[in-house]
């Protein structure tokens, strides 16, 4: 099978698109033909040799986690899925393994695609509002009525916070660039302010959730923005982060929270109504080629990316 593939740490020029062999599943997977994927932030970091820890170096090493695609083999021991079902997943591999016309997929993370959505609109879903999500309902547990502040509203994960934070019925402020205010706006934003003219630390304003989506901001500096009892949660699970979170759980008050991702079938059922009911929708800037992963790589590293990048892998 053709796949996008990197045999080395290094930078967007490390990717090759390559002939590997199609997956072997177990019992409990499901075969699926890729037909979009996306790209997230996690990807180029693994490409970087930024999580080589996690990762290992055991190559060539097929990255991506959001998949959108079709059932093509059945695990003997699947009752949830046919041959021919739609899905959509966010894998829970190490490294990934979406770049490809065929990926394995444990069955217990895979869920039916919304029907409302093409392949490429399902595969900027998964990873992104399942971070925003698990980040505001488990991590901060938001509650109807409260202030949320979404730092980076118009990109993959604040996009869909902001209509995550609305579906439960809170006050969202959303930070951004003025180029996005329409954007973030039409997603349910009841608020939004303009991070190159005013900085939401200084303003006075309380929060009962900060959810740094952006991780340009610690959980001391937004200390004075957070109500009493105040939850500021970060994407980024550096050993900084880590400490701010151990330290604030030690002690009654505000908390500092990284959150963590964990793909399930539940949450994704979850979206997928919500989708459904257009309740939710994905943003996305850019569909690539599977050929063109060096530039959607290059382009989600260099930032200020609006929604998400999807690349097509199937015709």
């Amino acid at each position: 099978m053709k796949a996008a593939v990197i045999n080395s740490y290094g930078g967007t020029e490390v990717l090759q698109i390559a002939e590997i062999e199609t997956p072997q599943i177990n019992s409990k997977q499901l075969l699926v033909k890729v037909m979009a994927t996306s790209i997230n932030p996690i990807d180029w970091k693994i490409r970087k040799g930024m999580l080589k820890l996690l990762t290992g170096n055991k190559f060539p090493l097929v990255l991506g986690f959001d998949v959108s695609g079709e059932v093509v083999r059945v695990g003997d021991s699947v009752a949830d899925f046919q041959v021919g079902d739609p899905i959509y997943t966010s894998l829970n591999s190490l490294s990934g393994g979406a770049y490809a016309e065929y990926t394995a997929v444990d069955a217990k993370v895979a869920c039916r695609k919304p029907e409302n959505l093409t392949h490429e609109q399902a595969a900027a879903v998964p990873l992104a509002a399942l971070t925003a999500l698990q980040a505001l309902r488990d991590k901060g547990k938001i509650q109807s009525g409260q202030e949320v502040l979404i730092n980076g509203a118009s990109g993959g994960v604040g996009s869909f916070a902001v209509q995550i934070a609305k579906f439960f019925s809170a006050t969202v402020t959303a930070v951004c660039s003025a180029k996005n205010i329409e954007l973030v706006k039409s997603l349910g934003a009841d608020r939004v302010i303009d991070y190159t003219r005013q900085d939401f630390t200084k303003e006075g304003v309380k929060y009962n959730l900060i959810f740094d989506v952006v991780g340009n901001r610690s959980f001391w500096s937004c200390q004075s923005s957070l109500a009493s009892n105040g939850v500021y949660i970060t994407t980024q699970p550096t050993p900084s982060y880590f400490g701010q979170s151990i330290l604030t759980a030690l002690i009654p008050g505000k908390k500092a929270k990284v959150i963590l991702l964990k793909s399930n079938a539940s949450d994704l059922a979850f979206l997928k109504e919500l989708i459904e009911t257009d309740k939710l929708r994905p943003v996305i800037q850019n569909i690539y080629q599977l050929a063109q992963i060096a530039e959607a790589h290059a382009e989600s590293e260099r930032g200020h990316v609006v929604g998400k990048l999807v690349v097509k892998v199937a015709d």
